[in-house]
This record gives C-alpha cells, sequence and structure tokens, in this order.
C-alpha cells in the first residue's frame, strides 16, 4: 500500500504514458466536438431547406418588426436603409408595411409628415442626381401603384432576397462548401495529432 506521500503508478502507463493518455482525451474529445458542430450545420442547412417555408415567414416577420422600430435605432436604421437599397425593395412585402411604423402610418390621426410615405432607401435613385432627395418617399403611398413604380421600389425585400440568393446560388453554394472543408480539414488534422 502507497504511503502518504508516495504516488501509485500503473505499470502499464508509466509516467510518459500518463501524459499521451491526457493528449489522447484532449484531441479526441476536441474531435467528437468539431464532428458535433459540423453535423449540426448539416442539419441546419437540410432543415433550412424543407422548412424554406417557415424561414420565409420568420424573415418577413422579422423585417416588419424593425420596420416598427426604424426610427428607435439608428444602427437598425441604416441596416434597413442599406438593405432595401442592395435589393431594390421597399418593407417586407412591399411599400404597404410601412404602416406598420407610427411615423409612415397612414392614418388620418398620424401628425407626422412622413405619413404615407416610405424612407428614402425604397426610392429608386436617379443616376443623374448627385444629392441624395431624402424626402423623395413623402406621401408617395397616397397615389396609384402604377405611379409609385417610377418613383420607389414596390417588391418586398422578402422576396428580392430570395431573387438574390437563387440569382447568387453558385457563389453561395462554394462558400458554404468551402467552410464545411475547412472544418472537415480541422476534425482530419485534430485526429492526426
Amino acid at each position: 500500500m502507497p504511503g502518504k506521500h508516495q504516488q501509485f503508478q500503473d505499470p502499464e502507463v508509466g509516467c510518459c504514458g500518463k501524459y499521451f493518455l491526457f493528449g489522447f482525451n484532449i484531441v479526441f474529445w476536441f474531435s467528437v466536438f468539431l464532428g458535433l458542430i459540423f453535423f449540426l450545420e448539416l442539419a441546419a442547412g437540410i432543415l433550412a431547406f424543407v422548412f424554406k417555408d417557415w424561414i420565409r415567414d420568420q424573415l418577413n416577420l422579422f423585417i416588419n418588426n424593425n420596420v416598427k422600430a426604424y426610427r428607435d435605432d439608428l444602427d437598425l436604421q441604416n441596416l434597413i436603409d442599406f438593405a432595401q437599397e442592395y435589393w431594390s425593395c421597399c418593407g417586407a412585402r412591399g411599400p404597404n408595411d410601412w404602416n406598420l411604423n407610427i411615423y409612415f402610418n397612414c392614418t388620418d390621426l398620424n401628425p407626422s409628415r412622413e405619413r404615407c410615405g416610405v424612407p428614402f432607401s425604397c426610392c429608386v435613385r436617379d443616376p443623374a442626381e448627385d444629392v441624395l432627395n431624402t424626402q423623395c418617399g413623402y406621401d408617395i403611398r397616397l397615389k396609384l401603384e402604377l405611379e409609385q413604380q417610377g418613383s420607389i421600389y414596390t417588391k418586398g425585400c422578402v422576396g428580392q432576397f430570395e431573387k438574390w440568393l437563387q440569382d447568387n446560388l453558385i457563389v453561395v453554394a462554394g462558400v458554404l462548401v468551402g467552410i464545411a472543408l475547412l472544418q472537415i480539414f480541422g476534425l482530419c488534422l485534430a485526429q492526426n495529432l
């Protein structure tokens, strides 16, 4: 029986073997962790494809919630303006989604000057103009839809985002495959360690 200050050593492992087994356990669990992350990402991609209608509805809800808070947060406002200009869209499903915002709401009780309008990021920009007209969307939703089409984007951002994904499917798929290959490469390196 070992004494109080003596350490028991397994004759099979030895002192250097303990460090090898300890390192093996770390590498093994690291590999398991990387593999788990990879398969969770793969499952998320498959589920996103299967439940694309639900994801579309969640994206619509997300954009509409952000439309409601458009003037409350400057960063959020800049994000929405960027998305609407980049994808040439207005609102989640169309310009009338801006009725959700208290400043752009088209009711008679709304005292805002932006009533029945849309933000400037919904406006179709004239390439000949050097200065951005930030008031181009004022009262635009009082006009008929055919009259609106020359001044603002009438398509919603959800549909435009889906169209962008389809147009850039090869690039998006290439990026996702590249990330997956990097993860698999890291997994193989961890196993070889």
